[in-house]
Order: C-alpha cells, then structure tokens, then sequence
C-alpha cells in the first residue's frame, strides 16, 4: 500500500516551478509518488495550464525517491511515438521510478473536437489501444513496425530503452461500471477506476471498488503484480479508512489536491501532513 498526492497542471496550479516545488514537499514528506494532470484546456477561458510530461520531467531532475507520472494522458489526442520518446526519456531521467497512466479522456468536445480531434469515444477507445501497442512495441528497443487503422509504423528502433523491464507499469483509468476500460487495464499493469456515481469530492464505498476489483480480475491472463489506484481526500494519517480499501485490493492512495480543497498554502499543508497511512 502507497500514498501519492495528486496534482492538477491547470489554474494556480498551471506552474511548472510550482508544481516541481510541490513534488520536492511530498517527497520530504514521506509521500510515495506525485502524479499530475493532464488537460489542454479547463472550465475556465484562458487558465494556466501546465504541459505535464514537461513538468514530469523537472520533477525527475530534482526528486530521488517518489514514483512520478501523469494521471492520465488520454493516449487518443497525442501522438503515440512522441509519447514513446518522452516516457522512455522519463524513467531514464528518473532511473526506473515512471509509471504511465493512459485513458480515454474526458470533454471530448473541448479538449478533441476544439481543436480538430475525433471526439467520438468509440474512435477514441480504437486510438487508445492501437497507441498502447506501439508504446509498448517501441519501448522494447527491439525493430518494430505497426499497421492499425489509425497508424501506421514502418520499421524503425527506438533507444534508449526504458529502464524497467519488460516496460514501465501502464496503469488504465476507467468510469465503472463501464467494462470495456477494466477488460483493457486487465491487460496491463494496474486500474485507475472513478465510479459514474460518485462526486468529485466523494469516495466509492469500498465493496463498489471491490466489484470493479474482481472483474478486472477475472480478465487477468497472468498472475504479475497488479495495482488498484483509485483517487481519495483525507486531512492526514487516516489508517482505519485506509485500511478498508486495501482490504479489496488498493495498492495506491492518491490524495487528490488543487484549487478545490483551498488555496496552494491549503495544499502545501497538506502534503506537509504527509500521508493518510505509512506502514
């Protein structure tokens, strides 16, 4: 079980310096990881918004110890071997602490169709596998070509090579109780569920989590290490809480942090707090 805080890259918190500074606190503080955002634009015309991937890679620089990655990039409106660079870039930089999150995205018309994307899920979800399988054939170092019906690939080796092998973990989000996500992150290294009725500010009471838990399990073909991520708010060590998640299977608590809980001094005090557990 291992906390993280997380990070939107949008508003006051569209910083790169602060959102490197805020990582460096958690890191201090006992935290186990710092995830950030990914979102071209917001609810708001015109707020600061944090390129993430640029910014994981100032967290890398000046971090030693916390995982780091971004939550999620939604794979669909980026392309897939820019992405294989700059991940493969990323747990080099960090010496093996990466972890990918990839999902379909939300505000499809805002953050796709704006700015001439498919904005159609269906197209989107096709994306989205095709892009996971030429990150992790690129990834491999090995020669590698592709022909799906969004990309295509001629042969071509793409080093240096992640460090973490077979690849960095690839964690999947999904809205349960939405199957198709779950089937896609059993394949994979680990699921980022939000649940269809459940607020922004609320958690899953810990048998849904559980229901998602088991059916993305029931789908898992091997028996390798498997992480249940989902996102949480506490105002500091909550063990009892915490222990009732893990006990269906959660292996990360993020602490979901921005401009909703307060201002950035709120944040920085709560990181400072450290994490709702430690074990």
């Amino acid at each position: 079980m291992r906390c993280a805080v997380g990070l939107p890259n949008l508003g006051d918190y569209g910083n790169p310096a602060l959102l490197a500074e805020l990582a460096r606190q958690a890191e201090d503080a006992g935290w186990d990881g710092v995830f950030l955002w990914d979102h071209v634009v917001y609810r708001e015309p015109g707020w600061p918004a944090a390129d993430p991937w640029v910014t994981a890679g100032a967290i890398a620089a000046t971090t030693k110890r916390v995982r780091l990655g971004v939550l999620v990039t939604p794979l669909a409106r980026r392309r897939p071997w820019k992405v294989a660079r700059e991940t493969a870039s990323l747990d080099v930089l960090s010496e093996g602490r990466l972890v990918v999150g990839a999902g379909l995205g939300a505000r499809g018309d805002a953050e796709f169709a704006a700015f001439g994307d498919e904005a159609d899920p269906r197209v989107r979800a096709e994306r989205l596998d095709e892009g996971l399988d030429i990150l992790t054939g690129l990834w491999s170092g090995e020669p590698f070509s592709y022909e799906g019906r969004h990309h295509r690939i001629e042969e071509t080796i793409f080093l240096p090579r992640p460090v973490q092998r077979p690849r960095p973990p690839v964690w999947i989000a999904g809205k349960w109780p939405r199957r198709p996500a779950f089937r896609r992150a059993a394949r994979y290294d680990g699921m980022f569920p939000v649940f269809e009725e459940v607020g922004d500010a609320e958690m899953p009471p810990p048998a849904r989590l559980a229901e998602a838990v088991r059916y993305t399990r029931e789908h898992r073909q091997t028996d390798d290490p498997f992480d249940v991520v989902i996102e949480g708010q506490s105002e500091g060590p909550d063990p009892e809480r915490v222990a009732a998640y893990e006990a269906v299977g959660l292996t990360w608590w993020i602490e979901k942090l921005g401009w909703f809980r307060g201002p950035v001094d709120a944040t920085r005090k709560r990181i400072e707090r450290g994490p709702p557990v430690t074990w």
